[in-house]
């Protein structure tokens, strides 16, 4: 089906991004407030009104789906959520019988980690092909005072038990001066023994988590050239997917290394990707604080054809690119002001 999800720039949306909820169980620095207020209950979607939206976005060009939130997979009954939307993925002789159209190509999850040990298995029995982990470092003092109350090893466990149930993995690792830029070349080797590939990211400025995010940004193009002074990097065939990530291959140990650079060189003008926020607004860039309620739709009685309206004006208004900024001298830090929990990463 030819997707009819196209903005002003003539960008085709293949990509959803779907929060499932705002909770989550660690509160990293770069993501949240340490003293978080969780939205009431009733704001946030139902699992039915998640399927449904999710639906409407398919039958128009989504091909691919990735589950997002605060952690996803805090949230009660996530599984069934996850093996419904799983129906999605083609060939698949069990899609709602409603199906029109050629389904999803790809269902993925991004997540802390802790609860892997759980639900990997699930997962893939769900058709989730790779999974995202959040690991921004391998020391554990050091990840609890990142994450404010992570448990590394758990993390690290819900890695195993993923590779395990047979699902490739991708670390992401926000890179923070001062903070975890020595441990890159650690993390590389122990993505290598792991078998998953690693991304790095730069730090982006959305909300206040009480951190100083020009203190801690760092370009990665000056990391990048530091890794190459003491690993092979060799072209990196078909890595990457849908996402801004751009790979290369490290040789010593046949795993990809990934660079997700917002801030130093942004990658707007290929952006596919939309952001369904848990409370059900629909946010067409990360980095720009406009949204379009879907919610109150759903909640009012819309139809599909008035939630694709709503749709069609959210991408009347993406922007050419987003409004990130930490500039290197004194001006003003600029960013959504939203936290990155609320659209996830």
């Amino acid at each position: 089906m030819q997707s009819s999800l196209i903005d002003t720039q003539g960008r085709k949306i293949s990509y959803l991004r779907v929060s499932v909820t705002d909770r989550c169980d660690m509160r990293c620095v770069y993501c949240m407030s340490e003293n978080m207020e969780f939205l009431p209950r009733p704001e946030v979607l139902t699992y039915a009104e998640l399927e449904r939206l999710c639906a409407v976005f398919i039958r128009h060009g989504v091909r691919r789906i990735r589950l997002t939130g605060g952690e996803p997979l805090v949230r009660r009954d996530i599984g069934d959520f996850l093996l419904t939307l799983g129906r999605w993925i083609q060939p698949d002789a069990t899609r709602p019988a409603d199906a029109t159209g050629p389904g999803l190509d790809e269902l993925t999850l991004t997540t802390n980690g802790s609860q892997l040990g759980r639900y990997a298995d699930l997962l893939a029995r769900a058709g989730v092909r790779r999974v995202n982990v959040s690991l921004d470092s391998l020391k554990p003092d050091r990840f609890s005072a990142i994450t404010r109350r992570g448990d590394l090893y758990r993390t690290l466990e819900g890695v195993r038990a993923a590779r395990n149930a047979g699902l490739a993995v991708r670390i992401n690792t926000v890179a923070m001066k001062g903070i975890n830029d020595d441990e890159f070349d650690d993390l590389i080797v122990w993505c290598g023994e792991v078998g998953a590939d690693l991304c790095l990211i730069e730090t982006m400025p959305m909300g206040e988590t009480g951190e100083d995010r020009r203190a801690q940004y760092l370009p990665l193009h000056a990391v990048r050239l530091s890794l190459q002074k003491r690993w092979t990097f060799e072209a990196a065939s078909g890595a990457g997917g849908a996402g801004p990530a751009r790979y290369v291959r490290i040789g010593e140990t046949g795993q990809n290394l990934g660079f997700i650079t917002p801030l130093s060189h942004n990658f707007c003008d290929s952006c596919n990707r939309v952001r369904l926020s848990c409370s059900g607004q629909l946010y067409t860039c990360l980095g720009s604080d406009g949204a379009v309620d879907l919610r109150a739709i759903l909640r009012n009685g819309g139809s599909d054809a008035d939630i694709l309206e709503a749709i069609d004006l959210s991408l009347s208004r993406k922007p050419l690119r987003h409004e990130f900024l930490i500039p290197d001298n004194d001006a003003k830090v600029r960013g959504p002001t939203r936290l990155m929990s609320v659209t996830g990463g």
